[in-house]
């Protein structure tokens, strides 16, 4: 099967139907604005993904899968050198640190989160290549695309509305004065704390996402959020933090004294409701 083309003619989720239905064994090269993802699939199964240059190696997989400790990571990728991921896998079984579906389990959430990320693309240029396949090395996996193209779908409806909601990224938040009465039963989680605590007029929206790790999506997904909790208002940034913000990460605004400032000031809006 010899195809290319652009992602504006070919979505997505069509690419991973055909695929699927053809039951193509191969590798799907994706290359964005600012990213490259390759894929790649075993009798229309996702066995394999990566993202750029990120490493894709075990050890590191199971660390950001919380198998393993930051210690264990550090030590096992000082001691294990050029070991493949293959015999790294077996070595960390025999020695009872990780079980064979630890394994399984880790590198197919790892490829599935990879793909999902494409599902927000709107731009760029793929190719794929028959019978290609991941080194030998590597620890490939068996994922039915199903679901995984279904799940897509209501990621790409959900941005499409969160594009609608928050269309530029290079807007800054501040706290609401008046916030609204459907505070009163507020419950953050972690990953909406980390952005609250950068919540400043001269953070934009991207450099808060680029400071916590989160893509598009996932910061569009806090802030919006935290809009319609009533506790934030998007304005126009500060200073020169819009020039500044595509492709860079944020220092934080103002001391650790002022970010903890305005958690607490944030805690006691919310007690006093």
């Amino acid at each position: 099967m010899a195809l290319k083309g652009n992602l504006r003619d070919f979505t997505i989720t069509q690419l991973l139907n055909l695929i699927n239905v053809a039951q193509k064994t191969g590798t799907l090269f994706i290359e964005g604005p600012n990213e490259k993802i390759t894929v790649s699939f075993r009798d229309g199964k996702l066995a394999y993904a990566q993202a750029g240059q990120e490493d894709t190696s075990l050890v590191t997989v199971l660390h950001r899968s919380n198998k393993l400790t930051a210690a264990q990571h550090r030590v096992i990728k000082e001691r294990t050198g050029t070991m493949s991921d293959k015999e790294l896998g077996l070595l960390l079984i025999n020695a009872n640190y990780i079980t064979q579906q630890d394994i399984i389990t880790s590198l197919q959430t790892y490829f599935i989160n990879t793909v999902n990320r494409l599902f927000t693309w709107v731009e760029g240029f793929f190719h794929f290549e028959n019978e290609v396949l991941p080194p030998d090395d590597k620890i490939t996996v068996r994922v039915n695309l199903e679901n995984i193209i279904i799940e897509g779908s209501r990621r790409m409806r959900e941005w499409e509305q969160l594009q609608d909601e928050i269309p530029s990224l290079d807007m800054a938040l501040k706290f609401a004065e008046r916030p609204g009465a459907n505070l009163r039963n507020v419950n953050l989680s972690v990953e909406e704390w980390r952005v609250v605590s950068y919540i400043n007029p001269k953070n934009t929206i991207r450099q808060i996402g680029q400071a916590t790790k989160m893509n598009d999506l996932e910061i569009r997904r806090i802030v919006y959020g935290l809009i319609q909790a009533g506790l934030v208002e998007v304005i126009r940034p500060d200073g020169k933090a819009a020039a500044q913000a595509a492709g860079r990460v944020p220092a934080v605004t103002g001391s650790k004294e002022d970010q903890k400032s305005l958690i607490n000031r944030l805690i006691r809006r919310i007690r006093s409701i």
